[in-house]
């Protein structure tokens, strides 16, 4: 079961929400290559407000994806797409559905 997730918001910068859009979606392959890594979703809330959540069985998959190449490729181009810092909410899960 999932013990642990991060809840990642994320705001565009005026005019590069398609740019933001294009960049989440091709990060996908690399949560797959994760091997801790057991869900993963990017979402956009509204216009300009984006979200990531991923979840894992323990700590040390959440910590490995912190530290992993998709966080790298975010924070590289924070300061070219994002209105704000990215606002990163360790969370714990409480219950989950899978599919196995």
């Amino acid at each position: 079961m999932t013990k642990v997730a991060l809840y990642v918001e994320l705001k565009a910068k005026p005019g590069k929400q398609e740019e933001l859009a294009k960049f989440l979606a091709s990060a996908q392959p690399l949560a797959v290559a994760e091997p801790a890594t057991v869900v993963w979703f990017a979402v956009r809330l509204d216009t300009q407000s984006f979200a990531i959540f991923d979840a894992f069985n323990e700590e040390a998959g959440r910590q490995a994806h912190l530290n992993g190449p998709i966080a790298a490729a975010l924070m590289s181009r924070a300061e070219e797409l994002l209105a704000s810092p990215p606002q990163i909410r360790p969370v714990d899960v409480l219950a989950d559905k899978l599919s196995h």
